[in-house]
């Protein structure tokens, strides 16, 4: 169990130009509902709701060997009261102690761990997910034991203390964590009164030190908080299971109709948590871990108002792209960054930050001004650039192969997903979410674009060698920094004294394809067939007769005898295969992109080349 951050798939609504119909909209009917699906999806899905306002989505999957199920509720660590941070974190733990119905310590995961299954459960800045698999033959059991969370849990005195001890314990492991520690910081440097300065895991001080000082009685607390916050009008349930529909909304309609439904409005949390103050500013923080991190944050329009234009994946894009002419190419060429990522970050319906992180090599980290100077220039070209709506295109013909050819995931997987986007997406977008973008809106684009700018930035500098320098601590994990103001001006001259780079917009990409139809394949094939032999190749073939969609999978083997003849050998074996890599991915990364992902790697004979999954263009690469 964990407390942890929204994880970002993000949402809304302007247009100019629609895209082409969203791949011939496959729907699954939900009653008054259609549910846009993936094309080679047979499962089936029906909407539910039950009389205590509990939304259900039910998932029938014939061919499952696992049965899973999933709890979202739409109360997360913003909901936390003031002086009991970690309480909804807390609540979660609670939870799986036990419950009048089963007062055993234990039974739902124990009963889980004895028919094949695994239990978990998040807490969130706005919502809770409880989650589990199983074997498929046990569900109704299983179910019947979760839906006890929600009716009439037993918080008993003799299980608060533990917990409490466990939920610090969660917090200690994650002390050392710079993910965490990093988090926290940036929450830490924003307004006090926004819930997002919060603590959200909680510890043995927030929940039993703190706790009494004031008075309080911590499992007092938790129960007035679940009594007051838990109800079923904010909660969204899917069940994936082996029985067909029927039978799935006859089991979820007995097993949960007892939960109260107390007409609590949904949570809301307006404002953002940055103030002017809070902008404008360079932290330099020291890390646990040895290496250097730029993190570039800017306050944006949320997302999730305008999910089917997706101005942030557009723009994600080509900040993240690695081709030639990108900001990572040419970092890379000067040796100054090993890697860069670009997206929205933490977000909410009320606000977000666009994030890009640098990892720096050694070199880049004294060079860390003209990084910047080299972000903001090529900011800049694409603000000037226009939105050409051919790169839109590109990526929403990627994202739709990507969405309607992606290969099943595990049902515990699954069932999170789609619950968590429940909160969030009306029930046609459920499946689909923010994954693939629709209409093509240069404004929206643009309008985050212009929110990019000096006056607004956030940046976060990691480095071991701030070690000593540093003279303010973040106080839940003691992290080091220190804050520097970083004015406009000075930011325009990093920019002006930045290398002369040839930084562009990229070419188009060759690797997207244009026909997915299949070639038919008369008989069903078992084996392999040799279609070519020669005294130095063998050429080997089997066409997929099984699950009809638009994949190749592509591996070649080169029989190298020396290659491992010795551990020096061994070790230049490995060394050229990942030069080979590297020497690649400016040509290849626009294969990777369209979703032709390939390996080059060692092995006992010499080293091979694989190539997976892609709906796409793979003999271009090959």
């Amino acid at each position: 169990m964990d407390s942890r951050p929204r994880e970002t798939d993000a949402p809304g609504d302007p247009a100019n130009g629609a895209a082409p119909p969203l791949a011939a909209a496959v729907t699954a009917a939900t009653g008054d509902v259609e549910i846009i699906r993936p094309r080679n999806d047979k499962r089936g899905y029906r909407r539910v709701v039950l009389p205590n306002s509990l939304e259900c989505l039910l998932i029938s999957d014939p061919d499952t060997d696992k049965a899973a199920a999933s709890m979202n509720v739409s109360v997360g660590y913003f909901c936390d009261p003031d002086g009991l941070e970690g309480l909804a974190h807390f609540l979660e733990h609670m939870l799986f102690y036990a419950s009048e119905k089963y007062p055993e310590e234990d039974s739902y995961s124990k009963y889980i761990a004895e028919h094949g299954g695994s239990t978990n459960a998040f807490t969130s800045s706005e919502h809770t997910n409880f989650y589990f698999d199983v074997n498929s033959d046990s569900l109704h059991d299983a179910l019947d034991r979760f839906a006890q969370f929600f009716i009439k849990p037993l918080m008993s005195p003799d299980a608060t203390l533990r917990e409490i001890k466990a939920v610090d314990s969660e917090n200690q492991k994650n002390l050392l964590s710079d993910p965490w520690r990093m988090s926290q910081l940036q929450k830490h440097l924003c307004a006090e009164n926004h819930p997002y300065h919060k603590f959200s895991t909680g510890n043995w001080n927030t929940l039993e030190v703190k706790a009494k000082e004031k008075g309080l009685d911590t499992r007092l607390e938790l129960i007035k908080f679940y009594d007051s916050h838990y109800s079923a009008n904010l909660m969204q349930l899917v069940v994936y299971g082996k029985d067909s529909l029927d039978n799935l909304q006859n089991l979820v309609e007995n097993k949960f109709c007892d939960i109260r439904d107390v007409g609590r409005k949904p949570f809301s949390f307006p404002g953002h948590p940055c103030t002017p103050e809070h902008l404008q500013v360079l932290v330099k923080a020291v890390p646990i871990k040895q290496g250097h991190t730029l993190r570039i944050l800017f306050p944006i329009t949320p997302n999730i108002r305008c999910y089917k234009e997706g101005p942030c994946k557009y723009i994600s894009h080509l900040i993240g792209h690695e081709g030639e002419g990108s900001l990572f190419y040419v970092l890379k060429k000067l040796g100054w960054a090993m890697s860069l990522e670009a997206g929205e970050g933490d977000w909410s319906h009320d606000f977000s930050f666009f994030c890009v992180v640098i990892q720096l090599t050694d070199v880049g980290q004294e060079h860390m001004e003209d990084t910047l100077g080299l972000l903001f220039r090529y900011i800049k070209l694409l603000q000037n650039s226009g939105t050409p709506k051919w790169i839109f295109d590109e990526l929403q013909a990627i994202c739709e192969t990507g969405f309607h050819y992606r290969d099943k995931s595990p049902p515990i997987n699954y069932v999170v997903n789609i619950s968590s986007n429940m909160q969030i997406f009306p029930p046609k977008d459920w499946l689909i979410a923010s994954s693939v973008p629709s209409k093509f809106s240069p404004d929206a684009i643009q309008n985050v674009l212009n929110e990019l700018t000096p006056e607004t930035v956030r940046i976060f500098w990691e480095s071991k060698k701030f070690e000593g320098k540093t003279k303010l601590a973040e106080p839940w994990y003691g992290t080091s920094y220190s804050v520097e103001v970083v004015p406009p001006s000075i930011i325009q001259k990093w920019v002006g004294k930045a290398p002369e780079e040839d930084l562009h917009l990229p070419k188009r990409n060759i690797f997207i394809p244009s026909d997915l139809s299949l070639r038919s394949v008369e008989e069903k094939v078992s084996f392999p067939a040799m279609l070519r032999k020669t005294q130095f190749s063998r050429l080997w073939y089997k066409p997929d007769t099984m699950f009809f969609t638009p994949k190749a999978y592509i591996k070649m083997d080169f029989h190298c005898p020396l290659s491992q003849s010795s551990p020096e050998s061994a070790v230049l074996t490995d060394v050229f295969t990942r030069l080979l890599m590297d020497y690649l991915n400016d040509y290849a990364y626009d294969a990777q992109v369209a979703g032709l992902y390939y390996v080059v790697k060692p092995n006992d004979t010499g080293f091979q080349v694989v190539s997976s999954d892609a709906p796409c263009n793979a003999h271009v690469l090959t």
